[in-house]
């Protein structure tokens, strides 16, 4: 298939490009930006008029549901609705079911989700078997299977001896390892510490749940081996002004630390909550306004490298609970882009500040973790991927939560208007959404 997209306004973070160009796709590739040849015939053309053109947005954090819970989502719904959303590559957690902690897991959940041709799945595979934080899986034959690093989802390791050697070994071997930072004991609670919590009688996480995890993870990555064999770490959700600084302290001091804040901390505070609204029951819980502040600041300033949606669509019925008992989670990967936006639009910055932490920010992230062609991703450069994305960025629109592709319908910022949409979307050179209205012209030549 050859794709000509005409008169977008092509940005690329990575490589800084902003300008009128038109883009040429051929062959699940990206073969010329500005001027195309005149021996290119399209087989489709896409006006993109009025529309940016970017990379296909990167989310590190999707749960897809499936296997084991499919009442909930399935890998087309979940896949179509980030498509739909312009996220062409997505992170998928390893907490399903069963627990992606053995290598034909991971291969049939790949096998399933590229004969979707939807969105690039990248598979974390289980840190320890089941996420009991016991046994140490086989990392290696997990990585052959497509894993791109190592995690534990929403279960944190009690063992600190199990953590080490967890590390000691992702060092040897230059694997990632995903956590979240979270004290076992402190973090029961449902709603973050403080007035608002103690008002509504509901128990609370204090900040403390994250920093002392913190402190603990970054002593072992201290001690478990030198300066330049320390294992890679990614910190996911962080969600406290206090959690942020520590982060901070870490990358100062040369540790090889990233991590990445969900929108509903970025934009969201626990007064949202009202009264015990269960669309915010959430995994980090979201916290008071200086940490929000602080988040946006931290993502503004690069300490965060990316902004995710935390996508964990959630069955009708475990979310009409009292909001103590209700499952925690939301959905929010066809929202990604727009809320970007609005983070940016807020804070006085950029578009270009707004693409970076939902594409080139979590591409670095992945980094070596990706297949020499999969390591374009998140970028638009002549011979990568033609992964992209095409949005109107002055196009308002309201969520509508049936209206969402997504199996869960349960998010937090229903009816309420974001800022941009998605016209298209193309995965490895395939047209995997087309929004209604979009101008499209069939060849003329073959």
């Amino acid at each position: 298939m050859k794709i000509l997209i005409q008169n977008g306004r092509v940005m690329d973070p990575a490589t800084g490009r902003d300008e009128m160009a038109d883009v040429a796709v051929a062959a699940g590739r990206i073969i010329a930006i500005g001027q195309v040849g005149s021996d290119f015939h399209p087989n489709r053309v896409i006006d993109a008029g009025g529309c940016v053109v970017a990379p296909g947005l990167v989310d590190l954090a999707v749960r897809l549901r499936e296997p084991g819970q499919e009442h909930a989502g399935m890998l087309e719904s979940e896949m179509g609705a980030a498509v739909a959303g312009g996220v062409t590559s997505l992170v998928c957690p390893p907490d399903t079911d069963p627990v992606l902690d053995e290598p034909g897991l991971v291969d049939m959940l790949k096998f399933r989700a590229e004969k979707l041709h939807l969105a690039r799945v990248f598979p974390l595979g289980a840190l320890t078997r089941g996420l009991k934080g016991e046994v140490l899986t086989e990392m290696a034959e997990l990585t052959e299977s497509g894993c791109i690093g190592f995690g534990q989802a929403e279960v944190p390791i009690v063992n600190t001896q199990v953590l080490q050697r967890a590390l000691q070994y992702a060092a040897t071997f230059g694997y990632t390892v995903w956590l979240r930072p979270q004290d076992h004991w402190l973090g029961q609670g449902v709603a973050a510490s403080g007035p608002l919590a103690t008002r509504l009688g509901l128990s609370g996480v204090p900040a403390a749940a994250e920093t002392i995890a913190l402190h603990t993870l970054f002593e072992l990555m201290r001690a478990v081996s030198s300066k330049a064999s320390r294992a890679r770490v990614h910190l996911c959700r962080i969600s406290s002004a206090a959690g942020l600084e520590l982060v901070r302290q870490a990358k100062a001091e040369g540790l090889p630390v990233t991590c990445d804040v969900s929108v509903h901390n970025l934009l969201l505070t626990d007064v949202d909550i009202g009264y015990y609204d269960s669309r915010l029951r959430l995994q980090p819980p979201v916290r008071q306004q200086r940490d929000r502040e602080a988040l946006r600041a931290g993502l503004a300033d690069g300490t965060i490298d990316a902004l995710v949606s935390d996508h964990n669509p959630v069955d009708a019925d475990a979310k009409i609970l009292p909001f103590a008992e209700a499952e925690p989670g939301a959905t929010a990967v066809e929202l990604l882009l727009g809320l970007a936006l609005r983070w940016a639009q807020q804070d006085g910055l950029g578009l270009m500040q707004a693409l970076t932490v939902i594409t080139s920010g979590p591409q670095a992230v992945l980094g070596g973790s990706l297949g020499t062609l999969q390591a374009s991703v998140g970028r638009l450069v002549v011979g990568g991927v033609a992964d992209i994305c095409v949005f109107n960025a002055d196009s308002p629109w309201v969520v509508t939560p049936q209206a969402l592709r997504s199996q869960g319908k349960h998010t937090p910022f229903g009816d309420q208007e974001l800022p941009s949409q998605v016209r298209a979307t193309l995965v490895g050179g395939q047209l995997a959404h087309l929004a209604d209205g979009v101008a499209t012209q069939p060849a003329t030549h073959a």
